[in-house]
């Protein structure tokens, strides 16, 4: 892969969080709509080249509760809705996209997504989601170590904080692949051995 294409067949978009507790929150540098509305061109860019997508849901109620100065759930707090866990349905998943669950920030510790991407021959991952240095961010780094080439979608992500988003975007992220806009990744996939 050079600098300027992906090759969709090898390339796999991983959107992660993109569930209703997330997209009720106040967000920042860009709105759940902005969000998810960004996810969703990529993932119909993907689609339309028979790509793989991937959407990565995370148990709130099997989430760890450590010990912890700040933690995300302090002890004896409500339990979230029901519905939390569930993929937001402005997050547009189709029935032939696959989702993974996870029970902790990252989407690789305990579930099935590494043996998905290595069995379809998967060594790029497109990331996008909620929230920029949480799951995202634990997702990349995992994804990292296991060797795979990472392109961020800066604008396909966002977070509690604009400055949170801002630091592992400019800081982080180059070190480890590439960040792009959405529209710069749909270019690179168009650029790439699918469709010109």
């Amino acid at each position: 892969m050079n600098g300027q294409s992906l090759d969709w067949a090898r390339t796999a978009l991983v959107l992660i969080d993109l569930q209703n507790s997330n997209v009720k929150r106040e967000l920042a540098p860009y709105s759940a709509e902005q969000t998810v509305g960004s996810c969703v061109l990529l993932a119909q860019e993907m689609r339309s080249r028979g790509a793989m997508v991937v959407y990565v849901r995370v148990l709130l109620n099997e989430l760890p509760t450590p010990l912890a100065d700040a933690p995300m759930r302090p002890p004896g707090a409500a339990a979230p809705p029901y519905d939390a866990s569930e993929l937001a349905e402005m997050a547009g998943v189709e029935a032939t996209d696959i989702v993974v669950t996870k029970r902790q920030w990252g989407a690789f510790y305990g579930t099935e997504l590494d043996q998905l991407l290595r069995r379809r021959r998967i060594d790029t991952l497109v990331l996008g989601g909620i929230a920029t240095n949480f799951g995202v961010e634990s997702t990349a780094r995992a994804a990292f170590d296991r060797n795979y080439t990472l392109v961020f979608a800066e604008d396909a992500m966002t977070s509690m904080e604009a400055e949170a988003h801002h630091f592992t975007c400019k800081h982080i992220f180059p070190k480890m692949g590439r960040v792009r806009s959405t529209r710069a990744i749909i270019d690179m996939l168009q650029a790439g051995t699918g469709d010109a």
